[in-house]
């Protein structure tokens, strides 16, 4: 029995592992055009945006304004299309922080709040894939393989990787 369920799930890890450039490839499709979508709608009302910023005491609120909306515009079109996903985090979670810092945190008390902000978890998404990287299902990908880049050490698959066993 238990090496039944030990070859079941073997095959059910080695499936996965074939499958796994799925969950980055979801992610950053419905992550990216959620800030596309946010990015256009400020875009398209960048003045009531900006007033926005005006109440919130950003400095410098039409500048400010217009780089925000166009940062999440255009990141989150560069996100889903997996396309410099790495270097476009950076403002992004730029944007994060001046959020975190210049708006929400006035309305946060104690760590709850912040663990329950969605820029935070937006920014852990930011993060994620900076360190991650698109995925093999992305135009990053692609243009890595075009020239030549090594993107990621060579994997050993999970059926011929030791497990250590322990035995008394």
């Amino acid at each position: 029995m238990r090496q039944l369920i030990a070859d079941k799930a073997t095959q059910l890890l080695e499936w996965l592992h074939r499958i796994e450039w799925v969950g980055p490839l979801v992610v950053r499709v419905v992550f990216g055009y959620f800030w596309l979508e946010t990015g256009i709608a400020k875009v398209h009302n960048l003045d009531g945006f900006t007033q926005r910023f005006v109440g919130w005491g950003i400095p410098f609120p039409a500048f400010s304004a217009g780089l925000s909306a166009w940062t999440e515009l255009l990141g989150g079109l560069l996100i889903m299309l997996g396309l410099f996903t790495r270097l476009v985090c950076i403002p992004m979670l730029i944007n994060m922080a001046v959020a975190v810092v210049l708006v929400v945190s006035a309305n946060l008390t104690g760590l709850d709040d912040y663990v329950e902000a969605d820029e935070i978890v937006y920014s852990l998404i930011f993060f994620w894939l900076l360190i991650s990287g698109p995925g093999k299902a992305s135009l990053d990908t692609l243009v890595a393989k075009a020239l030549g880049i090594r993107t990621a050490a060579v994997a050993t698959s999970p059926s011929r990787m030791a497990i250590p066993v322990i035995v008394d």
